[in-house]
């Protein structure tokens, strides 16, 4: 696995994302409709506004269900619960330094940004994924085993 090779080699780029004025019922059925855990909040302009999770989503959920808001549930949108201009990377940063942040922080998606623009996402999944398809470099030692 090559660390330094730029982050977009291995980053979405075909993404679902919402508006900011989505309602929670619209983000709930993309969620539902789809393996992935993050939705990048795009401006008019596809400027990155902000990103909600999975887990975010079904916390404010929970929340408004026991507490019997169900009303106030379907009045909000994404801008009430998005995490707004989350750390995002540009598509010439390493994959080193996605890692680096991934095991420094608890959230497990980058949003990549160019010239202000959302242009892809790379995940926790994503870098597992090219560091187990990906050649170890330099030199490996295999032991052999005998049985007794």
């Amino acid at each position: 696995m090559n660390p330094n090779l730029s982050i977009q080699s291995i980053m979405s780029s075909e993404l679902i994302t919402a508006k900011a004025s989505e309602p929670l019922t619209v983000i709930r059925k993309i969620f539902e409709a789809n393996k992935f855990h993050h939705i990048p909040i795009i401006g008019n302009n596809g400027e990155l506004l902000g990103i909600i999770s999975r887990e975010d989503y079904y916390k404010v959920a929970y929340v408004l269900s026991v507490e019997g808001m169900k009303q106030k549930f379907q009045s909000l949108e994404a801008q009430d619960i998005m995490t707004k201009y989350p750390l995002h990377l540009d598509p010439d940063d390493t994959i080193g330094l996605a890692a680096d942040i991934f095991l420094a922080n608890k959230f497990h998606a980058l949003p990549i940004v160019e010239d202000g623009r959302l242009v892809g996402i790379v995940t926790s999944h994503d870098l597992l994924a090219y560091s187990y398809s990906s050649p170890v470099e330099g030199d490996v030692e295999i032991a052999n085993y005998e049985e007794d």
